[in-house]
């Protein structure tokens, strides 16, 4: 009975998220470890569908730099970075077209088998993603885009129909030339286009430290402006450098809530959207409302 009790106040515990965000669109950027992990794979999925299940409207965004660099190495080719991005020349563009393709219906088959209707667009299809040539510091990397426009039109319609986008981050240039694009870009600019509740990335760390180097300074909730602070005092390196600002861009263009989670973490999704604790750490407005729970830096 006690352990009865124990799940009935878990959804109790839900309750008020559920309502407040129930109705309202919610951007998964799926990638990174958990991606790779067969076991962590469905529980992601199954937090997704879930969320469609209590009224939420998903849409994954998802990566698949891992396994694109798994096949180009088996083409005999080198993985080339320049600032965290690929350079990709025709052969890399037409091997991530494929694997993320591949990628792309692999995630559509398992939310289908859970019961719920979704369709695996890219960023091509119906000119959802319009980009440009993406320079880095003036260099010329290839077929990498940046985003100029989301057209929300095919999303949208898929929503209508209670379907689940799962969009790969591809993207055609106005001479109709297939671009590779960062999924973070791409999750940071279709959740800014649809006017999204939440934006969530997976990813390969708790969250945001206060101080790197020590695992007890995890942030829970970050201002924009607090953020701005870590980011100018040089707290925040790396790959987080570049994502941080990404979501600082998202919430500036009214999407209310960005998380960064622990991918890795079992039902991370779950625990960040309908518990009072929550993990990782949430980027809002330095105005916005927090829960009652909440504290934020």
């Amino acid at each position: 009975m006690d352990q009865i009790l124990v799940k009935a106040q878990t959804l109790i515990e839900a309750l008020p998220y559920i309502q407040k965000f129930n109705n309202k669109k919610v951007i998964v950027k799926y990638g990174g470890s958990a991606m790779l992990d067969p076991e962590l794979e469905i529980n992601v999925i199954k937090d997704v569908v879930l969320l469609k299940l209590v009224g939420m409207q998903p849409i994954i965004v998802h990566g698949g730099g891992k396994e694109i660099s798994k096949w180009v190495s088996l083409l005999g080719h080198e993985s080339k970075f320049v600032d965290g991005l690929r350079v990709t020349d025709e052969v890399s563009m037409e091997v991530a077209e494929m694997v993320l393709g591949k990628v792309n219906k692999h995630l559509v088959q398992m939310v289908q088998q859970l019961g719920v209707k979704a369709v695996g667009i890219s960023g091509k299809d119906g000119a959802t993603l319009c980009c440009e040539k993406k320079l880095v510091n003036g260099e010329d990397i290839g077929f990498v885009g940046n985003i100029t426009e989301v057209n929300t039109d095919l999303i949208d319609t898929l929503i209508k129909h209670d379907f689940i986008p799962i969009i790969a981050p591809i993207g055609l240039d106005k001479d109709y030339m297939a671009y590779n694009i960062n999924a973070d870009d791409a999750a940071c600019a279709v959740a800014t286009a649809i006017g999204a509740e939440k934006l969530a990335f997976l990813t390969d760390i708790e969250g945001v430290y206060q101080n790197p180097d020590d695992k007890s300074t995890l942030i829970s909730v970050l201002t924009l402006e607090k953020a701005d602070e870590l980011i100018q005092e040089g707290f925040i390196g790396g790959g987080m450098l570049p994502k941080l600002k990404n979501c600082i861009d998202a919430v500036r263009s009214g999407v209310s809530r960005v998380h960064i989670l622990d991918g890795r973490r079992e039902h991370c999704l779950l625990l960040e959207f309908f518990t009072n604790k929550g993990i990782g750490t949430a980027i809002i407005n330095d105005d916005s409302i927090l829960f009652e729970h909440e504290n934020a830096l």
